[in-house]
Protein backbone atom coordinates (compact mmCIF):
# COMPACT_ATOMS: atom_id res chain seq x y z
CA UNK A 1 0.00 0.00 0.00
CA UNK A 2 1.41 3.21 -0.55
CA UNK A 3 2.33 5.27 2.72
CA UNK A 4 -0.03 8.44 4.05
CA UNK A 5 2.84 10.66 4.61
CA UNK A 6 3.88 13.29 2.65
CA UNK A 7 5.49 12.46 -0.64
CA UNK A 8 8.67 14.74 0.23
CA UNK A 9 9.56 12.83 3.37
CA UNK A 10 8.79 9.42 2.01
CA UNK A 11 10.92 9.89 -1.11
CA UNK A 12 14.13 11.64 1.00
CA UNK A 13 14.05 9.00 3.38
CA UNK A 14 13.82 6.07 1.05
CA UNK A 15 16.26 7.79 -1.13
CA UNK A 16 18.65 8.09 1.86
CA UNK A 17 18.46 4.32 3.01
CA UNK A 18 17.47 1.83 0.02
CA UNK A 19 20.80 2.35 -1.13
CA UNK A 20 22.72 1.90 2.28
CA UNK A 21 21.03 -1.32 3.77
CA UNK A 22 20.37 -3.21 0.58
CA UNK A 23 22.97 -3.99 -1.79
CA UNK A 24 22.15 -3.13 -5.69
CA UNK A 25 21.21 -7.12 -6.57
CA UNK A 26 18.80 -6.93 -3.41
CA UNK A 27 17.45 -4.06 -3.97
CA UNK A 28 16.68 -4.93 -7.63
CA UNK A 29 14.85 -8.44 -6.82
CA UNK A 30 12.46 -7.06 -4.27
CA UNK A 31 11.66 -4.35 -6.87
CA UNK A 32 10.94 -7.20 -9.59
CA UNK A 33 9.11 -8.82 -6.81
CA UNK A 34 6.69 -6.09 -6.05
CA UNK A 35 7.06 -5.12 -9.64
CA UNK A 36 6.85 -8.03 -11.55
CA UNK A 37 6.38 -7.65 -15.18
CA UNK A 38 5.31 -9.75 -18.12
CA UNK A 39 2.01 -11.26 -19.05
CA UNK A 40 1.08 -12.37 -15.43
CA UNK A 41 1.91 -8.80 -13.79
CA UNK A 42 0.21 -7.22 -16.83
CA UNK A 43 -2.69 -9.65 -15.63
CA UNK A 44 -2.76 -8.19 -12.05
CA UNK A 45 -2.68 -4.91 -12.97
CA UNK A 46 -4.95 -2.59 -11.61
CA UNK A 47 -5.42 1.35 -10.47
CA UNK A 48 -3.20 0.20 -7.04
CA UNK A 49 -0.66 -1.29 -8.75
CA UNK A 50 -0.27 1.78 -11.40
CA UNK A 51 0.13 3.87 -8.45
CA UNK A 52 3.09 2.17 -7.09
CA UNK A 53 5.02 1.87 -10.27
CA UNK A 54 4.40 5.31 -10.73
CA UNK A 55 5.73 5.86 -7.26
CA UNK A 56 8.74 3.96 -8.67
CA UNK A 57 9.16 6.19 -11.76
CA UNK A 58 8.71 9.32 -8.88
CA UNK A 59 11.94 7.36 -6.60
CA UNK A 60 14.14 6.97 -9.07
CA UNK A 61 13.62 10.67 -10.66
CA UNK A 62 14.20 11.95 -7.23
CA UNK A 63 17.32 9.34 -6.66
CA UNK A 64 18.95 11.00 -9.58
CA UNK A 65 18.18 14.46 -9.68
CA UNK A 66 19.35 14.21 -5.64
CA UNK A 67 22.68 12.29 -6.49
CA UNK A 68 23.64 12.59 -10.11
CA UNK A 69 26.63 14.04 -8.85
CA UNK A 70 28.06 11.03 -6.99
CA UNK A 71 26.17 8.56 -9.16
CA UNK A 72 28.67 9.84 -11.52
CA UNK A 73 31.52 8.55 -9.44
CA UNK A 74 30.35 5.33 -8.81
CA UNK A 75 31.33 2.55 -11.50
CA UNK A 76 28.40 0.23 -10.56
CA UNK A 77 25.57 3.26 -10.04
CA UNK A 78 25.03 2.35 -13.78
CA UNK A 79 24.00 -0.62 -13.55
CA UNK A 80 20.95 -0.23 -10.84
CA UNK A 81 20.18 2.73 -12.43
CA UNK A 82 19.90 1.06 -15.76
CA UNK A 83 17.61 -1.88 -14.75
CA UNK A 84 14.85 0.42 -12.88
CA UNK A 85 14.74 2.42 -15.96
CA UNK A 86 14.22 -0.76 -18.12
CA UNK A 87 11.55 -1.70 -15.23
CA UNK A 88 9.71 1.58 -15.78
CA UNK A 89 10.12 1.99 -19.87
CA UNK A 90 7.96 -1.81 -19.71
CA UNK A 91 5.34 0.20 -18.03
CA UNK A 92 4.59 3.23 -19.82
CA UNK A 93 1.50 3.21 -20.89
CA UNK A 94 0.97 3.76 -17.13
CA UNK A 95 2.36 6.54 -17.02
CA UNK A 96 -0.28 9.07 -19.67
CA UNK A 97 -0.33 11.54 -16.95
CA UNK A 98 3.63 11.36 -16.74
CA UNK A 99 5.09 12.07 -19.97
CA UNK A 100 7.14 15.22 -19.06
CA UNK A 101 8.42 12.81 -16.02
CA UNK A 102 9.67 10.39 -18.75
CA UNK A 103 10.96 13.16 -21.10
CA UNK A 104 12.63 14.35 -17.85
CA UNK A 105 14.06 10.60 -16.93
CA UNK A 106 15.86 9.86 -20.30
CA UNK A 107 18.00 12.89 -20.11
CA UNK A 108 18.56 12.36 -16.23
CA UNK A 109 19.68 8.98 -16.81
CA UNK A 110 22.17 9.91 -19.87
CA UNK A 111 23.63 12.20 -17.58
CA UNK A 112 24.36 9.37 -15.23
CA UNK A 113 25.86 7.15 -17.68
CA UNK A 114 28.30 9.34 -19.50
CA UNK A 115 31.73 7.78 -18.04
CA UNK A 116 34.96 9.28 -18.43
CA UNK A 117 36.59 7.11 -21.41
CA UNK A 118 40.22 7.75 -20.44
CA UNK A 119 41.55 7.39 -16.91
CA UNK A 120 43.84 9.98 -17.81
CA UNK A 121 42.84 13.28 -16.93
CA UNK A 122 43.21 16.26 -19.45
CA UNK A 123 46.14 18.35 -18.85
CA UNK A 124 44.22 21.21 -18.01
CA UNK A 125 42.18 19.73 -15.00
CA UNK A 126 42.21 21.52 -11.92
CA UNK A 127 44.54 19.61 -9.00
CA UNK A 128 42.77 20.67 -5.89
CA UNK A 129 44.58 21.56 -2.69
CA UNK A 130 43.77 19.78 0.11
CA UNK A 131 43.63 22.02 2.87
CA UNK A 132 46.27 20.82 5.37
CA UNK A 133 48.50 19.51 2.48
CA UNK A 134 50.69 22.18 0.87
CA UNK A 135 49.88 25.12 3.09
CA UNK A 136 50.12 27.54 0.14
CA UNK A 137 48.86 31.26 0.82
CA UNK A 138 46.63 31.29 -2.91
CA UNK A 139 45.60 27.97 -2.19
CA UNK A 140 44.22 28.15 1.43
CA UNK A 141 42.89 31.87 0.47
CA UNK A 142 40.29 30.34 -2.65
CA UNK A 143 36.91 29.42 -1.43
CA UNK A 144 36.10 25.32 -0.81
CA UNK A 145 34.71 23.40 -3.16
CA UNK A 146 33.66 20.12 -2.57
CA UNK A 147 35.91 17.01 -2.90
CA UNK A 148 34.89 13.84 -5.10
CA UNK A 149 36.73 10.40 -5.62
CA UNK A 150 37.98 11.23 -9.38
CA UNK A 151 39.34 14.93 -8.25
CA UNK A 152 43.05 15.13 -8.22
CA UNK A 153 45.51 15.99 -5.79
CA UNK A 154 49.29 16.35 -4.89
CA UNK A 155 50.22 14.41 -1.94
CA UNK A 156 53.87 13.88 -0.87
CA UNK A 157 55.09 9.99 0.21
CA UNK A 158 57.92 10.22 2.49
CA UNK A 159 61.27 7.45 2.47
CA UNK A 160 62.82 6.25 5.33
CA UNK A 161 65.70 9.23 5.30
CA UNK A 162 62.70 11.58 5.19
CA UNK A 163 63.04 12.60 1.21
CA UNK A 164 60.06 12.34 -0.25
CA UNK A 165 58.44 12.20 -3.60
CA UNK A 166 55.37 14.40 -5.03
CA UNK A 167 53.01 12.33 -6.53
CA UNK A 168 49.41 13.39 -8.79
CA UNK A 169 46.75 11.01 -7.79
CA UNK A 170 43.05 10.46 -7.90
CA UNK A 171 41.59 11.23 -4.22
CA UNK A 172 39.83 7.81 -4.26
CA UNK A 173 43.47 6.20 -5.67
CA UNK A 174 43.84 2.78 -3.95
CA UNK A 175 46.81 2.13 -1.84
CA UNK A 176 48.16 -0.41 -4.67
CA UNK A 177 47.50 2.86 -7.06
CA UNK A 178 49.82 5.00 -4.80
CA UNK A 179 52.73 2.88 -4.75
CA UNK A 180 52.75 2.28 -8.19
CA UNK A 181 53.03 5.52 -8.96
CA UNK A 182 55.97 6.26 -6.43
CA UNK A 183 57.60 3.17 -7.66
CA UNK A 184 57.50 5.25 -11.14
CA UNK A 185 58.68 8.08 -9.21
CA UNK A 186 61.60 6.33 -7.45
CA UNK A 187 62.43 4.23 -10.75
CA UNK A 188 62.13 1.30 -8.23
CA UNK A 189 62.78 -1.96 -11.17
CA UNK A 190 60.46 -4.93 -11.10
CA UNK A 191 63.72 -6.80 -10.10
CA UNK A 192 63.64 -5.05 -6.64
CA UNK A 193 59.88 -6.38 -6.06
CA UNK A 194 60.38 -9.95 -6.93
CA UNK A 195 63.90 -10.38 -4.83
CA UNK A 196 61.14 -8.84 -1.62
CA UNK A 197 61.75 -5.50 -1.59
CA UNK A 198 58.70 -4.41 -2.74
CA UNK A 199 57.48 -1.21 -1.17
CA UNK A 200 54.76 -0.93 1.37
CA UNK A 201 52.57 2.15 2.64
CA UNK A 202 52.57 3.25 6.08
CA UNK A 203 50.92 6.13 8.08
CA UNK A 204 52.26 7.78 10.18
CA UNK A 205 51.38 9.95 13.34
CA UNK A 206 53.38 12.41 15.15
CA UNK A 207 53.78 10.45 17.85
CA UNK A 208 55.63 7.37 16.08
CA UNK A 209 52.26 5.51 16.21
CA UNK A 210 52.54 3.75 12.87
CA UNK A 211 50.52 1.23 10.77
CA UNK A 212 50.28 -0.35 7.40
CA UNK A 213 48.06 0.16 4.75
CA UNK A 214 46.65 -2.54 2.69
CA UNK A 215 46.73 -2.78 -0.93
CA UNK A 216 43.04 -2.48 -1.50
CA UNK A 217 42.61 0.44 0.73
CA UNK A 218 41.18 3.86 -0.79
CA UNK A 219 40.66 7.40 -0.19
CA UNK A 220 43.62 6.90 2.15
CA UNK A 221 44.47 10.87 2.27
CA UNK A 222 41.43 12.41 3.84
CA UNK A 223 41.76 9.55 6.78
CA UNK A 224 45.51 10.72 7.57
CA UNK A 225 45.72 12.64 11.20
CA UNK A 226 46.96 16.20 11.25
CA UNK A 227 50.14 16.32 11.54
CA UNK A 228 50.37 12.18 9.96
CA UNK A 229 52.51 11.31 6.95
CA UNK A 230 52.52 8.31 4.16
CA UNK A 231 55.78 6.75 3.98
CA UNK A 232 56.82 4.18 1.34
CA UNK A 233 59.46 1.73 2.57
CA UNK A 234 60.13 -1.81 2.42
CA UNK A 235 59.08 -4.72 5.22
CA UNK A 236 63.03 -4.43 6.39
CA UNK A 237 63.21 -0.90 6.84
CA UNK A 238 59.76 -0.59 8.76
CA UNK A 239 61.04 -0.99 12.05
CA UNK A 240 63.37 1.79 11.60
CA UNK A 241 60.63 4.44 10.74
CA UNK A 242 60.32 7.76 12.50
CA UNK A 243 58.28 10.47 12.43
CA UNK A 244 59.18 14.01 10.82
CA UNK A 245 60.45 16.59 12.86
CA UNK A 246 57.58 18.42 14.37
CA UNK A 247 55.84 21.07 11.53
CA UNK A 248 55.83 23.35 14.05
CA UNK A 249 58.99 25.30 15.65
CA UNK A 250 58.96 24.92 19.34
CA UNK A 251 60.35 28.32 19.37
CA UNK A 252 58.36 30.88 21.77
CA UNK A 253 57.10 33.85 19.60
CA UNK A 254 53.87 35.85 18.82
CA UNK A 255 51.76 34.52 15.83
CA UNK A 256 48.62 36.13 14.24
CA UNK A 257 46.26 35.68 16.71
CA UNK A 258 48.43 37.82 19.65
CA UNK A 259 47.91 40.57 16.41
CA UNK A 260 44.50 39.93 15.43
CA UNK A 261 41.43 41.43 16.74
CA UNK A 262 38.88 37.94 18.22
CA UNK A 263 36.02 39.46 16.55
CA UNK A 264 38.24 38.99 13.49
CA UNK A 265 39.60 35.60 14.13
CA UNK A 266 35.93 34.02 14.98
CA UNK A 267 34.39 35.02 11.81
CA UNK A 268 37.09 34.06 9.61
CA UNK A 269 37.17 30.19 11.65
CA UNK A 270 33.21 30.56 11.07
CA UNK A 271 33.73 31.53 7.39
CA UNK A 272 35.93 28.82 6.49
CA UNK A 273 34.11 26.06 8.57
CA UNK A 274 30.92 27.20 6.46
CA UNK A 275 32.98 26.13 3.77
CA UNK A 276 33.78 23.13 4.57
CA UNK A 277 30.38 22.28 6.00
CA UNK A 278 28.22 23.23 2.92
CA UNK A 279 30.56 20.62 1.05
CA UNK A 280 29.34 18.03 3.04
CA UNK A 281 26.77 15.68 1.35
CA UNK A 282 24.07 14.22 3.46
CA UNK A 283 25.32 10.57 2.14
CA UNK A 284 28.86 11.39 3.88
CA UNK A 285 27.41 11.19 7.03
CA UNK A 286 25.38 7.88 6.95
CA UNK A 287 28.66 6.51 4.21
CA UNK A 288 30.86 7.79 7.13
CA UNK A 289 29.22 5.70 10.25
CA UNK A 290 26.96 2.26 8.19
CA UNK A 291 29.96 1.97 5.41
CA UNK A 292 32.75 2.45 7.70
CA UNK A 293 33.35 -1.19 8.21
CA UNK A 294 33.41 -2.28 4.35
CA UNK A 295 35.12 1.37 3.35
CA UNK A 296 34.48 4.56 3.08
CA UNK A 297 34.56 5.31 -0.30
CA UNK A 298 32.98 9.22 -0.45
CA UNK A 299 33.37 10.96 2.47
CA UNK A 300 36.60 13.00 1.95
CA UNK A 301 34.38 16.68 2.48
CA UNK A 302 33.67 14.80 5.97
CA UNK A 303 36.59 13.77 7.09
CA UNK A 304 38.52 17.10 6.42
CA UNK A 305 35.77 18.91 8.25
CA UNK A 306 36.66 16.34 11.41
CA UNK A 307 39.99 17.04 10.48
CA UNK A 308 39.82 20.40 11.27
CA UNK A 309 37.44 20.12 13.83
CA UNK A 310 40.67 18.15 15.61
CA UNK A 311 42.93 20.85 14.67
CA UNK A 312 41.12 23.85 16.16
CA UNK A 313 41.35 21.81 19.07
CA UNK A 314 45.13 21.46 19.37
CA UNK A 315 45.61 25.18 17.95
CA UNK A 316 44.09 26.19 21.02
CA UNK A 317 46.81 24.61 23.41
CA UNK A 318 49.53 25.18 20.79
CA UNK A 319 49.44 28.74 20.90
CA UNK A 320 49.00 28.95 24.71
CA UNK A 321 52.22 27.24 25.34
CA UNK A 322 54.17 28.61 22.80
CA UNK A 323 53.18 31.92 25.02
CA UNK A 324 56.13 32.20 27.86
CA UNK A 325 54.85 35.35 29.26
CA UNK A 326 52.54 34.43 32.11
CA UNK A 327 50.85 37.76 31.57
CA UNK A 328 51.13 37.65 28.03
CA UNK A 329 49.49 34.09 28.36
CA UNK A 330 46.61 35.19 30.48
CA UNK A 331 45.38 37.24 28.01
CA UNK A 332 45.79 35.21 25.08
CA UNK A 333 43.43 33.06 27.42
CA UNK A 334 41.00 35.58 27.59
CA UNK A 335 41.20 36.18 23.99
CA UNK A 336 40.36 32.44 22.78
CA UNK A 337 37.54 32.33 25.33
CA UNK A 338 36.39 35.69 23.76
CA UNK A 339 36.96 34.12 20.69
CA UNK A 340 34.65 31.16 21.42
CA UNK A 341 31.64 33.03 22.69
CA UNK A 342 32.14 34.98 19.03
CA UNK A 343 31.42 32.05 17.13
CA UNK A 344 28.78 30.64 19.59
CA UNK A 345 27.22 33.93 18.89
CA UNK A 346 27.43 33.09 15.10
CA UNK A 347 26.09 29.88 15.35
CA UNK A 348 29.24 28.02 14.74
CA UNK A 349 29.11 25.44 17.25
CA UNK A 350 31.67 23.79 15.55
CA UNK A 351 34.56 26.05 16.70
CA UNK A 352 32.64 27.07 19.83
CA UNK A 353 33.29 22.80 20.75
CA UNK A 354 36.68 22.94 19.05
CA UNK A 355 37.61 25.62 21.01
CA UNK A 356 36.35 24.38 24.91
CA UNK A 357 37.40 21.56 24.38
CA UNK A 358 40.97 22.11 23.56
CA UNK A 359 40.90 24.54 26.61
CA UNK A 360 40.13 21.47 28.35
CA UNK A 361 43.00 19.46 27.42
CA UNK A 362 44.71 18.27 30.38
CA UNK A 363 48.22 20.10 29.33
CA UNK A 364 46.20 23.35 29.50
CA UNK A 365 43.85 23.05 32.43
CA UNK A 366 47.03 22.58 34.45
CA UNK A 367 48.50 25.93 34.25
CA UNK A 368 47.19 27.01 37.50
CA UNK A 369 48.76 31.03 37.53
CA UNK A 370 47.83 31.26 33.99
CA UNK A 371 44.12 30.59 35.04
CA UNK A 372 44.20 32.37 38.42
CA UNK A 373 44.87 35.17 36.50
CA UNK A 374 42.24 35.50 34.18
CA UNK A 375 39.57 37.83 35.13
CA UNK A 376 36.59 36.46 37.28
CA UNK A 377 34.17 37.42 34.18
CA UNK A 378 35.98 35.45 31.99
CA UNK A 379 35.99 32.33 34.47
CA UNK A 380 32.35 32.52 34.72
CA UNK A 381 31.92 32.69 31.35
CA UNK A 382 34.43 29.64 30.33
CA UNK A 383 32.51 27.80 34.04
CA UNK A 384 29.32 28.27 31.36
CA UNK A 385 30.70 27.28 28.25
CA UNK A 386 31.66 23.95 30.20
CA UNK A 387 28.14 23.46 31.30
CA UNK A 388 27.09 23.75 27.87
CA UNK A 389 29.68 20.78 26.49
CA UNK A 390 29.10 18.94 28.89
CA UNK A 391 28.56 15.26 27.84
CA UNK A 392 26.04 14.63 31.01
CA UNK A 393 22.82 13.18 29.56
CA UNK A 394 23.56 13.03 26.29
CA UNK A 395 24.29 16.44 25.48
CA UNK A 396 21.13 17.76 27.36
CA UNK A 397 22.36 21.21 27.70
CA UNK A 398 23.60 21.47 23.92
CA UNK A 399 20.95 20.14 22.62
CA UNK A 400 18.59 22.15 24.21
CA UNK A 401 20.46 25.62 23.00
CA UNK A 402 21.14 24.14 19.63
CA UNK A 403 16.77 23.76 19.00
CA UNK A 404 16.20 27.03 20.17
CA UNK A 405 18.97 28.36 17.50
CA UNK A 406 17.74 29.21 14.08
CA UNK A 407 19.34 28.22 10.69
CA UNK A 408 21.57 28.78 8.92
CA UNK A 409 24.10 27.15 11.86
CA UNK A 410 27.49 24.56 12.04
CA UNK A 411 26.28 22.32 14.44
CA UNK A 412 29.31 20.10 16.52
CA UNK A 413 29.66 17.43 13.69
CA UNK A 414 31.18 14.53 15.49
CA UNK A 415 27.80 14.63 17.72
CA UNK A 416 25.74 13.75 14.58
CA UNK A 417 28.03 11.08 13.85
CA UNK A 418 27.81 9.43 17.66
CA UNK A 419 23.63 10.13 16.97
CA UNK A 420 23.88 8.23 13.91
CA UNK A 421 25.95 5.15 15.21
CA UNK A 422 23.60 4.84 17.89
CA UNK A 423 21.18 4.54 15.64
CA UNK A 424 22.95 2.30 13.38
CA UNK A 425 23.33 0.16 16.50
CA UNK A 426 20.39 0.42 18.32
CA UNK A 427 17.86 -0.21 16.04
CA UNK A 428 16.74 -2.85 13.53
CA UNK A 429 17.79 -2.17 9.69
CA UNK A 430 15.63 -4.36 7.93
CA UNK A 431 11.98 -4.82 9.52
CA UNK A 432 9.95 -7.52 8.02
CA UNK A 433 12.36 -7.44 4.93
CA UNK A 434 11.59 -3.45 4.16
CA UNK A 435 14.23 -0.35 5.62
CA UNK A 436 13.49 0.91 8.64
CA UNK A 437 13.79 4.52 7.28
CA UNK A 438 12.87 5.45 10.49
CA UNK A 439 15.81 5.05 11.79
CA UNK A 440 17.61 7.97 10.32
CA UNK A 441 16.92 11.64 11.95
CA UNK A 442 17.77 14.65 9.49
CA UNK A 443 20.19 17.24 11.27
CA UNK A 444 22.31 19.84 9.70
CA UNK A 445 21.66 23.63 9.47
CA UNK A 446 21.55 25.87 5.82
CA UNK A 447 24.31 27.73 4.67
CA UNK A 448 25.74 31.10 6.09
CA UNK A 449 28.06 33.47 5.25
CA UNK A 450 29.41 36.56 6.55
CA UNK A 451 30.63 39.66 4.95
CA UNK A 452 34.49 40.21 5.50
CA UNK A 453 36.19 43.09 3.92
CA UNK A 454 39.05 42.57 1.94
CA UNK A 455 42.00 44.71 3.57
CA UNK A 456 45.65 43.39 3.95
CA UNK A 457 45.07 43.16 7.92
CA UNK A 458 41.76 40.93 7.12
CA UNK A 459 43.47 38.67 4.55
CA UNK A 460 46.48 38.19 6.54
CA UNK A 461 44.23 36.98 9.40
CA UNK A 462 42.18 34.51 7.09
CA UNK A 463 45.48 32.94 5.96
CA UNK A 464 46.68 32.01 9.18
CA UNK A 465 43.36 30.90 10.53
CA UNK A 466 43.11 28.91 7.29
CA UNK A 467 46.60 27.23 7.56
CA UNK A 468 47.11 26.81 11.61
CA UNK A 469 49.94 24.87 12.68
CA UNK A 470 49.72 23.00 15.65
CA UNK A 471 51.18 20.50 17.71
CA UNK A 472 49.04 17.32 17.67
CA UNK A 473 51.49 14.99 20.07
CA UNK A 474 49.93 15.24 23.55
CA UNK A 475 53.51 14.33 24.81
CA UNK A 476 55.10 17.05 23.50
CA UNK A 477 52.30 19.17 24.88
CA UNK A 478 52.67 18.30 28.27
CA UNK A 479 56.20 18.91 28.00
CA UNK A 480 56.25 22.41 27.39
CA UNK A 481 53.13 23.13 29.49
CA UNK A 482 55.53 21.58 32.52
CA UNK A 483 58.59 23.97 31.33
CA UNK A 484 55.78 26.41 31.78
CA UNK A 485 54.44 26.36 35.03
CA UNK A 486 56.41 23.00 36.76
CA UNK A 487 54.39 23.00 40.13
CA UNK A 488 50.93 23.73 38.64
CA UNK A 489 48.53 20.93 39.32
Amino acid sequence: TVPSVPPESLLDDIVLTHSLFLPTERFLQQLHQQYPGGPRGRARRGRGLGMRRRAVLAVLLHFLETYKGLLQEEESAGKVIKELYLLIMKDTSLYHELEDEIIKLHQLVETVELKVADETPPPNKQVKPLFRHFRRIDSCLQTRVAFRGSDEIFCRVYMPDHSYVTIRSRLSASVQDILASVTEKLQYSEEQSARGDALILVTMASSGEKAVLQPSEECVFTTLGINSHLFACTRDTFDSLVPLPEEIQVVPGDTEIHRAEPEDVANHLTAFHWELFRCIHEVEFVDYVFHGERGRRETANLELLLQRCSEVQHWVGTELLLCEALGKRAHLLKKLIKIAAICKQNQDMLSFYAIVIGLNNAAISRLRLTWEKLPGKFKNLFRKFENLTDPCRNHKTYREVLAKMKPPLIPFVPLILKDLTFLHEGSKTLLDGLVNVEKLVGSRGEQGSLELEASPAQLQTKAYVRQLRVIDNQNLLFELSYKLEPGSQ
